[in-house]
């Protein structure tokens, strides 16, 4: 099970089944998970399998506003993507999204800082990488904003929803 992170604003949390129907809402919006090369959910149940299998691992978090104790999001890293960037042997990919609701909020910026420092903290990986489709450039600027940089390489995925004509732009961070 994920361990528990915090800032003064944000927790990263392990997902629970509870947070299936918050899931869904957000994750049926046509402007979420397209962003991020997944297809709308399509019901609860589907969001509750998501919870029990992608998001069940010990490097996955829901992201949550300590104030309110509300859902806003996800993030993790690992082999759980499923999408062929360049990775090194052993570099795990990293990927997040929040809630439309909470976008242009620093969320994604200040979750993703907590997880690169947690990573640096409590394991051996000597980096990450990630990528961003060039239609998405705000998810690259929460990237550049937590120290990765630009790998030159573009791909496209045609295994990411809407993915076989997007170009997505790779970044990396040496930890």
């Amino acid at each position: 099970m994920a361990p528990i992170i915090e800032s003064n604003r944000l927790l990263l949390r392990p997902w629970q089944d509870a947070d299936a129907s918050l899931l869904y809402q957000y994750a049926a919006d046509p402007d979420v998970g397209p962003r991020a090369g997944w297809a709308p959910h399509q019901s609860v149940e589907e969001s509750l399998h998501i919870i029990r299998t992608v998001f069940g691992d010990d490097t996955t978090w829901a992201i949550v506003l300590k104030e309110s104790n509300l859902l806003v999001g996800a993030i993790g890293y690992g082999d759980s993507c499923e999408c062929h960037l360049p990775a090194f042997p052993d570099e795990p990919t990293v990927g997040y999204w929040v809630a439309k609701p909470f976008w242009n909020r620093g969320i994604c910026t200040e979750a993703l800082q907590l997880l690169v420092n947690h990573v640096r903290r409590t394991t051996a990986i000597s980096s990450l990488i990630s990528g961003h489709f060039t239609d998405n450039p705000a998810s690259g600027r929460v990237m550049e904003k937590c120290g990765f940089v630009p790998t030159g390489d573009i791909c496209y995925d045609e295994t990411l929803y809407n993915g076989e004509n997007r170009p997505i732009r790779v970044l990396r961070l040496n930890l």
